[in-house]
């Protein structure tokens, strides 16, 4: 099953969006999303991963950007910089945004090296990206399997701490008094 991919199509089902955009940053490759969104030119999927990671054989996102292991935070934040535009050049009603915790350095299963500050940062260009833009973004939580617990609790807090400070400028952003965005009606 995959959460996303059914939410999207049920807000186009709906007539909620017309065209979304997928920004999966787990450290295993969206593979789920592209293969179901493979050629369907109303959803943008961009996957950046460890290359060597599961799964082994990949399937085609609408972009995916292949990690070394070990790649720190300047790299990855560098790498995000330069491709998240492209998930945006078709005009989504809606981003998905997955900020997985496993490219963590302390990460189990991850052989990437980001730091919690990294991975924040991370998140927060995602949001920006997409508060400078308009677009609304529903934030989704993704793996994490650090040695210590408290660091993946930590890191998937910080998403949603990423989420105050970038929209805490709007008042209507707050959680006591959010008031979620209509979505624009496809034409």
């Amino acid at each position: 099953m995959n959460d996303v991919a059914i939410a999207i199509r049920a807000l186009r089902r709906d007539r909620k969006i017309r065209r979304a955009s997928v920004v999966d940053l787990d450290v295993h490759q969206g593979n789920g999303t592209a293969a179901i969104f493979e050629g369907d030119p109303e959803v943008f999927t961009l996957s950046i991963h460890g290359a060597k990671n599961y799964p082994l054989f990949k399937q085609r996102s609408s972009l995916d950007v292949e990690l070394p292991d070990g790649t720190g935070d300047d790299e990855y934040v560098d790498a995000l910089r330069r491709h998240l535009p492209r998930a945006f050049e078709h005009a989504p009603d809606l981003v998905f945004y997955l900020g997985g915790a496993d490219p963590y350095a302390g990460d189990k299963l991850g052989r990437l090296s980001l730091s919690i500050e990294g991975l924040r940062a991370r998140d927060e260009l995602v949001l920006r990206e997409c508060r400078a833009r308009r677009v609304p973004v529903a934030t989704v939580m993704s793996g994490g399997y650090a040695a210590d617990i408290n660091d993946t609790v930590e890191i998937h807090c910080n998403t949603i701490r990423a989420v105050r400070t970038v929209y805490e400028t709007e008042p209507r952003a707050v959680a006591s008094g959010y008031q979620a965005p209509t979505i624009a009606r496809p034409t």
